[in-house]
């Protein structure tokens, strides 16, 4: 049991969760008046990191088929 915690599959839903959740965030973020910028851009840039995690995880779960 133990060993599913720490599986890829569970890592990788963790990190599209986490993607959902800042993308939530942002949106709200960005409606609030005054908008604070320097905040946007640094929840913009944890979620592409986030999105750059989630491929090279998936791309570890789902090798590549030859052509």
């Amino acid at each position: 049991m133990d060993a599913n915690l720490h599986s890829p599959q569970r890592r990788l839903i963790e990190l599209q969760m986490e993607h959902a959740d800042l993308n939530a965030v942002i949106d709200r973020t960005v409606a609030l008046a005054p908008l604070d910028e320097l905040m946007v851009r640094r929840l913009k840039k944890r979620r592409l990191a986030l999105r750059d995690e989630i491929a090279r995880l998936k791309d570890a779960l789902e090798p590549n088929e030859p052509a």
